[in-house]
């Protein structure tokens, strides 16, 4: 298979619908359509099950996009880290979830920065569940990713902190008298929706919570009482003064790990995760 034909097979594997899926790729319909027969043929399966109104995946087709998704990451990956590679760059790019982490994060360009082969750690602050994607893709080199939200199939790992959850909510709610709550007594709220996060292609599932991108804007709508929101203890750090942070007893522990692909033979992303595992 080509990389061309999988990048056609996952617009409209996503998309569902092939008009959609030309508008997206910059191409007309019909030879899309050529391209997705061609392919079904060659793997002797069918991939999409197409009527009149609708396209949807088979299992089959289900298993090509996860494994498509993979290598055109790897592909991309490769590429940004030979054209680094070539330009000199000696650096080390970690991606982190912004807003998330910041004491650890803190301590553990702390500690790298005071090993005697330190280089430079550029710093890639990404929205929610992106961190994930930069590792695949090669815009990052090492990562720190939070169980059980975000995927580590794939990579090495190791364990650096686990904490429990509370709600966020805005000052002066109810709720925020009480030691702790229950996942049910804030999925409940009629009047604090929990917000909505764009998707790999940008969209917004439905729902009725508003639709946020970043932290930033998470923030703003929890105090000005249009949202709540379930987070990692630590990051009642950086609380302002209109939210309040409350237990959730029943909410899952967050394990963050520091990920890095298994073939790295980076000797700045060994040095970083050495000081990582110090912590």
């Amino acid at each position: 298979m080509e990389t061309r034909e999988l990048r056609y097979f996952v617009a409209v594997a996503e998309e569902l619908h092939f008009g959609r899926a030309a508008l997206r790729l910059g191409m007309a319909q019909p030879p899309l359509s050529r391209a997705i027969h061609q392919l079904e043929r060659r793997l002797g399966a069918t991939l999409l099950e197409r009527t009149s109104r609708t396209v949807t995946l088979t299992p089959a087709g289900s298993v090509l996009l996860r494994e498509a998704r993979a290598a055109l990451d790897a592909v991309e990956a490769a590429e940004r880290r030979t054209r680094r590679a070539a330009t000199g760059h000696t650096g080390v790019v970690l991606a982190t979830k912004a807003g998330a982490s910041g004491e650890l994060l803190a301590k553990l360009l702390d500690a790298y920065a005071a090993e005697p082969d330190a280089v430079a750690v550029d710093l890639f602050l990404c929205g929610i569940g992106e961190q994930e994607r930069a590792l695949r893709d090669g815009r990052a080199d090492v990562a720190l990713l939070h169980l059980p939200f975000d995927s580590t199939a794939g990579f090495d790992t190791e364990e650096l902190r686990t904490e429990n959850q509370v709600v966020l909510l805005p000052a002066g709610h109810p709720l925020t008298g009480r030691p702790h709550v229950r996942t049910a007594d804030v999925t409940g709220l009629p009047d604090l929706p929990m917000p909505r996060w764009p998707g790999r292609d940008g969209t917004y599932p439905d729902g009725p919570g508003p639709q946020a991108r970043d932290h930033a804007q998470l923030g703003q709508l929890i105090a000005l009482g249009r949202a709540c929101w379930i987070a990692p203890e630590s990051s009642t750090a950086q609380l302002s003064g209109d939210i309040a942070a409350v237990p959730v007893l029943d909410a899952p522990p967050v394990t963050t790990v520091i990920a890095w692909p298994p073939h790295s033979r980076s000797l700045a992303v060994a040095g970083l995760v050495r000081s990582a595992t110090r912590l």
